[in-house]
């Protein structure tokens, strides 16, 4: 396996935002039949003011496990602001892109996947890829750009002061907090041109309630996006896998029931890549 860091710099980044690069050996001869690989890249949470390390590295574990390559987008955060942290989503699919033939990527089959705050950034970029502002500045066409699936873990997505972590969206638009926060609530730009997503949250999540997933999915409905959702009657925010390979020291952070939202996302990723290669 090669693991790389590679530093991120879009516009307004600060020094620590990178890509961590979990990438398979493929060989090219017939020990396998693979010869390139789907790859997930994924964008921790942590309310746009650090990054989760429970919803990084173990989640690229995960993924490598199924044959799938890896990547952890260590955004920048708070005094950073948008589109800072979208840009850098943007940027990691282009250093994905560039290393494709090294890497054994398979360019039709790289989903984006967030949790909580990182949710709304994999959101944003789900909305936000075919918009002149990004392919301008990273010099790229919109369809280079483009992800095929993104996957959200109880994510931030509406600023309705009922639902919304206001933490998120104070730390992700500063001084612009009051101007741009609408722009910001995600079931509002919701479009066709979304690519299929795949949500999961809890019933009992008190940090980051459960009406962003349904406000997103119901949006997604309207819009014509293919779409799965999975709520779970019970478990905190922050679950991550949800069981011993993220439990904290104080026990939290495990929920037995929640934990099969990965072989859900499993199945609904092996569904998405084979109609990506029809």
């Amino acid at each position: 396996m090669i693991y790389e860091e590679i530093r991120i710099q879009a516009e307004g980044s600060t020094d620590s935002a990178k890509l961590e690069a979990y990438i398979l050996d493929t060989p090219h001869d017939r020990n396998v039949k693979i010869k390139k690989r789907p790859l997930a890249l994924i964008c921790p949470g942590g309310a746009y003011e650090m990054i989760s390390f429970r919803e990084g590295e173990p989640i690229a574990m995960h993924f490598l496990s199924k044959g799938y390559h890896a990547c952890v987008l260590r955004y920048s955060v708070a005094p950073a602001v948008f589109p800072t942290q979208v840009l850098e989503v943007g940027m990691a699919v282009r250093i994905i892109r560039e290393h494709a033939e090294e890497w054994n990527v398979d360019l039709d089959k790289i989903a984006v996947q967030g949790f909580s705050a990182g949710g709304h950034l994999a959101a944003s970029y789900g909305i936000f890829w075919n918009q002149e502002f990004l392919s301008s500045k990273l010099g790229m066409t919109a369809e280079e750009l483009r992800p095929s699936g993104i996957l959200l873990a109880y994510p931030v997505i509406t600023s309705d002061a009922r639902y919304a972590h206001m933490g998120s969206f104070r730390n992700l638009l500063g001084e612009k907090f009051e101007t741009c926060r609408k722009q910001l609530s995600l079931e509002t730009q919701v479009t066709r041109s979304m690519p299929p997503t795949f949500i999961w949250h809890t019933m009992a999540d008190e940090a980051v309630p459960v009406e962003n997933s349904l406000l997103l999915a119901m949006a997604l409905r309207e819009a014509g996006v293919p779409m799965e959702l999975h709520i779970f009657p019970e478990g905190e925010h922050g679950l991550s896998l949800a069981d011993w390979r993220v439990e904290r020291e104080d026990g939290s952070g495990v929920q037995a029931e929640c934990a099969r939202w990965i072989e859900l996302a499993d199945a609904w990723l092996e569904r998405l890549w084979k109609k990506r290669g029809e």
